[in-house]
């Protein structure tokens, strides 16, 4: 059996996500024969079919869908392997990271960090805390910071910063939080999955509804729609200025620390990161702590 380049793989991974041989081909600039072309030899090599016509578009396999997993992971890993053997402070650093922890822990050292190594290329990745950590296991995003990671994911959390959930709702709007409307943030939100197990735990089945995005669950709150649950880091100010309050609700606060998590063999703008987070904390930044090697 023959081998597959990376640009067939890269190839027949745009096919996948657009479930089009013409999109793909017109997000990679090269011809739709050339991007027929490139899955078919991809099938004649592997002996199977990865994708099947669906009315207009296209369906992977179950076959195909495998062989998508495995392309996004050995081409993250190529993609790894070229930034291990740069210099550290001159290579890229892809950051993932749950809005919340975007806008309220990493910006700050961020900035730091960049005008401490400005060679660095760095980009980000704001997604639920669930596509991160897939991002991360497919070596597509090189260091995460979020909740803590799936226990068998296979990743590795380097530093915790203290924080925890609260129940917050508009003052005096919602004087029995357990018959409000509480708040949700979108499928694959960790916060989400904690707020539905707490709900559990209380054995109460209130009113829900879903805005998706953190910013739309905290202006929700502050207009008085419902209550939520959020970490206390992105309503200090909202509490400061009297536009929230916590409310009282058994088995909260709850302690959420964050992480900032890598592969087992993180790339060296990685530990660069993780050694800024440890050591260089601005003044009145709660500081990471380091974790302990398992």
């Amino acid at each position: 059996m023959g081998t597959v380049s990376a640009v067939r793989m890269e190839t027949y991974l745009a096919v996948a996500r657009h479930g089009s041989i013409r999109r793909a081909a017109a997000q990679l600039h090269i011809t739709e024969a050339a991007a027929s072309a490139a899955v078919a030899h991809i099938e004649k090599q592997l002996g199977a079919k990865l994708i099947a016509k669906s009315g207009r578009g296209i369906v992977l396999t179950d076959a195909g869908r495998v062989y998508a997993e495995y392309c996004r992971s050995i081409l993250g890993l190529m993609r790894e392997a070229q930034a291990a053997v740069r210099r550290a402070d001159t290579g890229r650093l892809r950051i993932g990271v749950v809005a919340t922890a975007g806008e309220y822990v990493l910006l700050r050292p961020l900035a730091a960090f960049r005008d401490r190594y400005p060679d660095i290329e760095v980009g980000l990745s704001i997604h639920p805390r669930d596509m991160l950590f897939l991002e991360l296991q497919h070596h597509e995003s090189d260091l995460v910071i979020a909740g803590r990671p799936p226990r068998e994911a296979g990743l590795v959390v380097r530093a915790r910063r203290p924080s925890c959930l609260v129940v917050v709702g508009s003052p005096g709007r919602c004087p029995d939080p357990l018959r409000a409307t509480w708040l949700l943030r979108g499928h694959g939100s960790g916060t989400r999955a904690t707020t539905l197990a707490l709900l559990d735990r209380l054995q109460i089945r209130p009113p829900t509804l879903t805005l998706g995005t953190h910013g739309a669950v905290l202006a929700a709150a502050r207009e008085g729609l419902g209550v939520t649950l959020i970490h206390g880091d992105a309503v200090e100010s909202h509490l400061a200025a009297g536009h929230l309050e916590i409310l009282p609700v058994e088995g909260t606060p709850l302690d959420r620390p964050w992480y900032a998590v890598t592969t087992p063999t993180p790339t060296p703008p990685a530990r660069l990161f993780i050694d800024h987070l440890l050591h260089h904390a601005a003044p009145g930044d709660r500081a990471f702590e380091a974790v302990p090697a398992p």
